[in-house]
């Protein structure tokens, strides 16, 4: 787990500062110089940008970590690379001329009070693009165990840009009507720049030729698309179903309240970088038992690491509500439906890598597909007909992703006879739910303390309380010996 926890670390510290960043974007800026409308406007289209994204993509992404590390030869990899690095340009050249109809279908499904969103659906296709091609050679980048750079530029980068393009719209050099203008030739640019990495990390002699395998690459990607495009539903469905019902506010205040949730997936995020290319290369050397260790190991340090964020989040999350304008709280519930559901899935551990690169690939089509068909009838269900509003947007995601993360749990224990918990798992559930139910009904008593017309209160508030939970949940976990890995780290910053 070395190289994992070296290159996890840097990702992490990344995804963290990105998620800084982006809280400073989410909580101050764009309620405050977007306002709800156009912040809504932008949730909208970067959500419609994502579902349409996978089908640009056609899985290559993912078909590059599966395969690359299979060939021997470089003359092998170097034709594998040359047949899938142009089918999402075809994609996209099929998808652009049939737009017309993309854009109609999109205004169809919104309601009338979001019109708004028809100037700009050109921009949900370079945004789209841009994502798909920046994903292709990120991923090229990830097969050479490389994957900071990539990370920076997909957690970083984009957050610094909107905060960047906020303060533009502030001191009005970018009107409110170009920020979406502006932020697709960002996503663009973030293209061009991985582009020139990845090559510089592994640049392939071009052949007019493919690998010998080429039916099964092809056979895999197809499976993988309309798996990724059934998690893409997944992801954005929600917010895209309040557009056809509610107004662009209500997909703000939405927007606001899942960032929030979904702070804690960050460890997820860093580590998946590293581990889906491990466990694929071990895979394809038919070695189980690395896969496995790999399985169990990501599985409690994940829910060791992310528990921690989940107490943090929920148990400061009515804090938090009190330093935004008032339309943006109220959200705890959703918060913490997301943050459950999130946690949920990183006890997974490395669950979605195993599956994905071994022979039974293709059992994540009937699994995504499956969770998107039930999400899509849940929100339904709970937002159109019992009107129970946003929370029951969260709680539908919830539902599916343990539903089908259970079935996933249970597949991989069927057919590679691999199970990621033990009792340290269970051990470190009831301290998680330990510390959530003792600090969740506790604040410190601080009077209000304004700067520039500005409560500072929580924020003094939040940090106290977050101090006292870090040191006491780490001794706590140290001290229960959860996480080997964990021990063995902090006895070396000890030394």
């Amino acid at each position: 787990m070395g190289i994992i926890f070296k290159q996890s670390l840097k990702n992490t510290l990344i995804i963290y500062l990105g998620f800084l960043i982006g809280g400073i974007n989410t909580v101050v800026l764009y309620a405050r110089f977007l306002k709800e409308e156009y912040y809504g406007l932008v949730t909208l289209v970067l959500s419609t940008s994502n579902l349409v994204m996978p089908l640009m993509a056609l899985g290559i992404h993912f078909t590059i970590v599966k395969f690359f590390s299979s060939y021997d030869k470089k003359e092998q990899k170097d034709k594998f690379l040359s047949s899938v690095i142009l089918f999402p340009l075809i994609i996209a050249l099929i998808i652009g001329y049939f737009w017309n109809y993309f854009h109609e279908l999109i205004m169809k499904f919104l309601s009338d009070d979001n019109v708004i969103v028809e100037t700009y659906t050109t921009y949900i296709y370079i945004i789209a693009i841009s994502c798909a091609y920046f994903e292709v050679f990120y991923s090229w980048a990830k097969v050479q165990m490389q994957s900071v750079f990539g990370n920076f530029l997909k957690e970083l980068y984009n957050r610094i840009a909107v905060m960047i393009l906020l303060c533009a719209v502030y001191f009005n050099i970018v009107s409110k009507q170009e920020f979406v203008i502006y932020l697709s030739y960002a996503y663009a640019f973030r293209t061009f720049v991985m582009c020139i990495y990845a090559l510089r990390l592994y640049t392939p002699k071009f052949y007019f030729a493919i690998p010998d395998n080429f039916k099964e690459v092809i056979r895999y990607s197809f499976y993988i698309i309309l798996a990724g495009s059934a998690s893409a539903i997944i992801l954005d469905i929600d917010k895209l179903m309040i557009g056809g019902k509610d107004t662009l506010s209500v997909a703000a205040y939405y927007t606001v309240a899942v960032f929030i949730g979904s702070f804690i997936e960050a460890p997820s995020r860093a580590m998946t970088q590293i581990l889906d290319p491990l466990t694929s290369k071990s895979i394809n050397e038919d070695n189980s038992k690395e896969v496995a260790s790999l399985y169990r190991k990501s599985s409690i340090n994940l829910l060791l690491i992310g528990g921690v964020f989940f107490v943090l989040v929920n148990t400061n999350v009515s804090e938090l509500f009190k330093i935004m304008p008032e339309g943006y709280a109220g959200g705890e519930l959703v918060v913490l439906f997301i943050s459950s559901a999130k946690l949920f899935n990183m006890s997974l551990g490395n669950n979605r890598a195993i599956i994905n690169n071994s022979k039974y690939y293709r059992i994540t089509l009937f699994n995504g597909v499956g969770m998107a068909l039930m999400l899509v009838y849940l929100n339904k269900y709970f937002y159109y007909d019992l009107n129970h509003g946003t929370e029951g947007l969260a709680f539908a995601t919830f539902l599916s992703i343990v539903v089908f993360g259970l079935f996933k749990t249970w597949f991989v224990k069927h057919k590679l006879h691999m199970f990621p918990f033990t009792l340290k798992t269970v051990l470190q559930l009831f301290v998680i739910a330990g510390f959530y139910l003792l600090f969740n009904y506790w604040n410190f008593d601080i009077p209000e303390i304004t700067i520039s017309k500005f409560n500072i209160s929580p924020v003094i508030n939040i940090v106290l309380k977050s101090i006292i939970i870090v040191i006491l949940y780490m001794f706590v976990v140290i001290k229960l010996n959860i996480s080997d890995q964990i021990n063995g780290l902090v006895k070396r910053f000890i030394k």
